[in-house]
């Protein structure tokens, strides 16, 4: 029995008579519609090309999280996990050692600028803590002129603002808080009582003559020596 020819079958896929099934010719029960989507359920709506809202990820974000994200690198003769800024900026600068004149002035434009943005801000530091240290100063003379003694003194207090103008340095040596006044406050109400244990123990060593108990009390005496001076240098504002 021979299979019917194109144009011969029956049922639903059959063409129509005069319409010729081949190659880029599907039967029409299988081809698609006019005005109806071959994929009806498709693309959600808005989904093409779709930017993150302002509080999710962004391109900063992401640049910063590859920045930081460690890979393993081979290091002499063992492999060590470091960022990856860490490693493009370690190879530039072994290619800037090797004499890669690109790597080289690319390297020093680096540090230049690294070196420069910290100075800026090391200046603008140092001036703050200068105006700080002045403005207070003033204030607080002017509160001792006028006899105002209910205010409370500021914190830091200028007396611990030490300015080093050769070395370009500056630093506190008090309390720069409530909660770190509060702290040396308590520790200096103890101050005569380590004051007086010195005394005590200073006392007991000599009468002791028991070599384990005496070496016991020389190490209290040395602790309770070494509050007390810790307190003493505070007291003057030395540390």
């Amino acid at each position: 029995m021979t299979a019917p020819g194109p144009g011969k079958g029956k049922g639903p896929l059959a063409p129509r008579p005069g319409y010729e099934v081949g190659y880029g010719k599907p039967p029409e029960a299988t081809q698609f519609r006019k005005g109806k989507s071959g994929n009806p359920r498709g693309r959600p709506k808005g989904s093409k090309n779709k930017l993150p809202a302002l509080n999710e990820e962004r391109m900063k974000g992401i640049i910063l999280e590859e920045a930081y994200r460690s890979i393993t690198v081979r290091d002499g003769a063992r492999n060590i996990s470091v960022p990856i800024a860490r490693a493009v900026l370690r190879s530039l600068a072994v290619n800037a050692a090797k004499g890669q004149h690109r790597s080289q002035r690319l390297f020093a434009e680096l540090l230049s600028a690294v070196e420069t943005s910290n100075k800026l801000l090391y200046d603008e530091r140092i001036e703050t803590t200068i105006t700080y240290k002045n403005d207070w100063d003033r204030e607080l003379e002017r509160r001792r002129v006028l006899g105002i003694i209910h205010l409370a003194d500021p914190l830091p207090h200028p007396d611990h603002v030490r300015i080093d103008m050769q070395r370009g340095t500056a630093r506190i040596v008090g309390p720069a808080t409530k909660e770190e006044k509060a702290k040396r406050d308590a520790w200096m109400a103890r101050k005569a009582d380590f004051e007086a244990e010195v005394e005590e123990l200073q006392q007991l060593i000599l009468t002791e003559e028991d070599p384990g108990m005496r070496k016991f009390r020389e190490e209290d005496l040395a602790r309770s020596r070494k509050i007390v001076a810790f307190l003493n240098k505070a007291q003057r504002g030395e540390g």
